[in-house]
């Protein structure tokens, strides 16, 4: 065999796969000039907000706000992770019927008059979900509601790609004080330590330590990579949607869970070894993994117990109950 033989024979790579994809869907000139028209309208009418970004473009806010907090900052990564997990999906995603579909342009107007909502109020956030919102409506304008559904995940990603800012504030305090509240009750009620809370301060009563529990320690940052890990968990293994909702919604108990962990051994360890031991627990990168631990064993737990068994199952026949013939 020649090594042109070979080199047939040889599975196709990405390149090759995606460019047979490429050549493969329709609509795809029309579809590039409506994104092209698309991101061209929010890099020069995206952004009202001069006063932080002296710039007109959504994407230069958007740097701006994922450059200012580190619990925005997996948002720049969100499109690629939309992107590999359509390419993940491209034998189902090519199966599906594909038409011109005109309800896309009532969502694309919908989008529109969103962003034009947040410009003339100066709140760039609602911009970028109306972006994200109309680059799923130019899917649907483009090649349809059956290819709408199809790509209703990944694309339900696109929310973590909306930057919270001060709005986490609101968020973060809650997440706190629940997070000072249980770590207290542990430590007194079942460690036997004399922990004092005082709002979101823990200190024991001979004042040999003292933590303050800041919003950088809140568990925003964790709660939103469990919640992204939690969905794709979900829509990758799950088909039923209350089984993806339900794994969905014990992301928000597992990252309180996290931080509670995390927390009761900073103060385990200042208790045994001074405040030092505790503060080397707090900064050490490795133990701010920590908050994961609970994330990973929780979703690994309710994966195996929400599992669908996809085989077809068929009861066996009760007793006196006749039996179907069986053909040759």
């Amino acid at each position: 065999m020649t090594s042109s033989q070979q080199a047939r024979d040889w599975p196709p790579g990405v390149a090759e796969e995606l460019a047979a994809a490429w050549r493969q869907a329709p609509g795809k000139c029309l579809f590039l000039v409506l994104f092209a028209a698309w991101l061209a309208l929010y890099h020069w009418l995206g952004n009202s907000t001069f006063g932080y970004v002296d710039s007109p473009s959504l994407f230069g806010w958007l740097r701006y706000a994922y450059s200012q907090s580190n619990d925005d900052e997996m948002g720049r990564y969100v499109p690629f992770a939309v992107l590999a997990l359509c390419w993940w999906k491209r034998d189902d995603l090519a199966a599906v019927e594909k038409r011109p579909w005109a309800g896309g342009a009532l969502l694309l107007a919908l989008a529109l008059a969103l962003h034009l909502v947040g410009f003339l109020i100066q709140q760039t956030r609602i911009s970028v979900a109306s972006f994200y919102l109309g680059i799923y409506a130019l899917i649907g304008m483009t090649w349809g509601w059956s290819m709408l559904k199809a790509v209703f995940f990944p694309c339900f990603l696109f929310v973590f790609c909306v930057p919270l800012g001060t709005l986490a504030e609101s968020i973060t305090f809650p997440l706190r004080m629940l997070a000072t509240s249980i770590t207290t009750w542990i430590c007194q009620h079942i460690l036997g330590i004399d922990l004092i809370r005082n709002g979101t301060q823990l200190f024991d009563a001979q004042g040999t330590f003292q933590y303050e529990v800041a919003a950088a320690c809140g568990g925003l940052r964790s709660l939103t990579a469990t919640l992204a890990l939690s969905s794709v968990y979900a829509f990758v293994t799950l088909e039923r949607p209350w089984r993806r909702l339900l794994m969905i919604l014990c992301a928000f108990p597992l990252a309180v869970a996290g931080n509670v962990l995390r927390l009761t051994l900073i103060i385990l360890a200042a208790e045994g070894f001074g405040q030092k031991a505790g503060n080397w627990v707090h900064d050490d990168p490795w133990m701010s993994l920590l908050p994961y631990v609970p994330a990973f064993l929780g979703l690994s737990f309710l994966g195996s117990w929400l599992k669908e068994d996809r085989t077809k199952r068929v009861d066996p026949p009760q007793p006196g109950s006749p039996v179907a013939p069986q053909t040759q």
